[in-house]
């Protein structure tokens, strides 16, 4: 088996320390959508666990917000709770977290990153979410999303009618 990327290495080690029972997985195909990620998977889009990065204009940190594939972040919501927030251009996601946009896994970043999780992924029992490449995912419930982040959950989804 060829050696896994070194940013799947890296979600790798914070899965196994926190003592995660599932490893990345490598698929054949780029999963760097939500869409692109479930077909691959067989799952639908609302299990994948997408990260989008913010930057917060007050400090210049890393906002993720970590939502369900099938929902779009309400920016307006976010700022609600913590503060003006910029577009995260992909130097600044890389700096950040240390991965690229379409591997931005929820944990395992470069810096801390200030972390939202939406409640919609708990409509599901099992997600999955990027490992650190956009080749790479790791299963997951929703539960142990929060527990291996720390972060809080929150209300930060487009409302729909």
């Amino acid at each position: 088996m060829s050696e896994l990327p070194e940013g799947v290495q890296r979600v790798t080690a914070v899965l196994q320390q926190a003592g995660h029972p599932h490893r990345p997985v490598m698929l054949d195909d780029a999963a760097r959508t939500a869409q692109q990620a479930a077909d691959a998977l067989g799952i639908v889009v609302g299990q994948i666990a997408k990260s989008i990065v913010f930057r917060r204009k007050s400090d210049d940190v890393a906002v993720l917000v970590v939502t369900s594939g099938d929902k779009r972040v309400d920016e307006k919501k976010v700022e609600a709770q913590l503060g003006a927030l910029g577009r995260a251009d992909a130097a600044f996601v890389k700096a950040k977290t240390g991965f690229s946009i379409g591997g931005v896994p929820p944990l395992a970043h470069a810096t801390a990153s200030v972390t939202l999780i939406d409640r919609e992924l708990f409509r599901f029992k099992e997600i999955w979410a990027a490992a650190g490449h956009p080749h790479a995912v790791f299963r997951l419930s929703p539960a142990d999303l929060v527990a291996l982040t720390g972060a809080p959950l929150a209300d930060v989804v487009v409302d729909t009618p």
